[in-house]
Protein backbone atom coordinates (compact mmCIF):
# COMPACT_ATOMS: atom_id res chain seq x y z
CA UNK A 1 0.00 0.00 0.00
CA UNK A 2 2.85 2.41 0.80
CA UNK A 3 3.81 2.05 -3.21
CA UNK A 4 0.16 3.84 -4.00
CA UNK A 5 0.83 6.40 -1.97
CA UNK A 6 4.36 7.05 -3.06
CA UNK A 7 3.57 7.43 -6.80
CA UNK A 8 0.29 9.98 -5.80
CA UNK A 9 1.21 13.91 -6.26
CA UNK A 10 0.61 16.18 -4.10
CA UNK A 11 -1.90 17.72 -6.00
CA UNK A 12 -3.56 14.19 -6.76
CA UNK A 13 -3.20 14.04 -2.72
CA UNK A 14 -5.34 17.09 -2.33
CA UNK A 15 -7.78 16.64 -5.07
CA UNK A 16 -8.77 13.18 -3.16
CA UNK A 17 -8.95 14.59 0.14
CA UNK A 18 -11.51 17.38 -1.49
CA UNK A 19 -13.15 14.47 -2.87
CA UNK A 20 -13.47 12.35 0.12
CA UNK A 21 -14.80 15.21 1.82
CA UNK A 22 -17.60 15.81 -0.46
CA UNK A 23 -20.80 14.14 0.21
CA UNK A 24 -21.96 13.51 -2.86
CA UNK A 25 -18.67 12.20 -4.72
CA UNK A 26 -18.91 8.48 -3.99
CA UNK A 27 -15.52 5.74 -3.14
CA UNK A 28 -16.30 4.69 -6.97
CA UNK A 29 -15.31 7.88 -8.69
CA UNK A 30 -12.40 8.20 -6.34
CA UNK A 31 -11.68 4.63 -7.57
CA UNK A 32 -12.00 5.18 -11.24
CA UNK A 33 -10.13 8.25 -11.45
CA UNK A 34 -7.21 7.66 -8.79
CA UNK A 35 -7.20 3.62 -8.26
CA UNK A 36 -7.23 3.53 -5.23
CA UNK A 37 -9.95 1.56 -3.12
CA UNK A 38 -12.04 2.71 -0.34
CA UNK A 39 -9.57 1.57 2.20
CA UNK A 40 -6.28 3.40 0.43
CA UNK A 41 -8.74 6.63 0.84
CA UNK A 42 -9.38 5.91 4.40
CA UNK A 43 -5.65 5.26 5.51
CA UNK A 44 -4.71 8.67 3.27
CA UNK A 45 -7.07 10.79 4.84
CA UNK A 46 -5.43 9.51 8.47
CA UNK A 47 -2.12 10.05 7.21
CA UNK A 48 -3.10 13.42 6.01
CA UNK A 49 -5.52 14.83 8.31
CA UNK A 50 -5.10 15.70 12.02
CA UNK A 51 -6.81 12.71 14.18
CA UNK A 52 -9.76 15.36 15.18
CA UNK A 53 -10.60 15.97 11.57
CA UNK A 54 -10.21 12.20 10.25
CA UNK A 55 -12.64 11.17 13.12
CA UNK A 56 -15.04 13.58 12.31
CA UNK A 57 -14.74 12.78 8.46
CA UNK A 58 -15.19 8.82 9.72
CA UNK A 59 -18.40 9.81 11.29
CA UNK A 60 -19.70 11.79 8.40
CA UNK A 61 -19.24 9.09 5.69
CA UNK A 62 -19.93 6.12 7.46
CA UNK A 63 -23.24 4.20 6.47
CA UNK A 64 -23.49 7.38 4.19
CA UNK A 65 -25.25 5.89 1.23
CA UNK A 66 -24.12 9.10 -1.32
CA UNK A 67 -20.59 8.03 -0.67
CA UNK A 68 -20.69 4.30 -1.81
CA UNK A 69 -22.37 3.55 -4.92
CA UNK A 70 -23.37 0.00 -4.82
CA UNK A 71 -26.00 1.60 -1.78
CA UNK A 72 -26.62 5.25 -3.76
CA UNK A 73 -29.76 5.21 -6.55
CA UNK A 74 -27.51 8.44 -8.61
CA UNK A 75 -25.70 7.46 -12.08
CA UNK A 76 -22.02 7.28 -12.10
CA UNK A 77 -21.41 11.31 -11.76
CA UNK A 78 -19.12 13.95 -10.22
CA UNK A 79 -21.80 16.36 -8.03
CA UNK A 80 -19.16 19.58 -7.08
CA UNK A 81 -20.03 22.05 -9.06
CA UNK A 82 -16.25 23.77 -9.91
CA UNK A 83 -15.71 19.57 -10.80
CA UNK A 84 -15.07 21.11 -13.93
CA UNK A 85 -13.32 23.96 -13.09
CA UNK A 86 -10.54 21.49 -11.59
CA UNK A 87 -7.84 21.68 -14.32
CA UNK A 88 -6.22 18.33 -12.51
CA UNK A 89 -8.82 16.17 -12.64
CA UNK A 90 -7.82 13.16 -14.77
CA UNK A 91 -11.60 11.68 -15.25
CA UNK A 92 -13.24 13.30 -18.11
Amino acid sequence: MKNKFNSITVEDTDRIIEMAWEDRTPFDAISRQFGLSEQDVISLMRKHMKPSSFRMWRARVTGRKTKHQLTSNTDFRFKCTRQRQISLNKYR
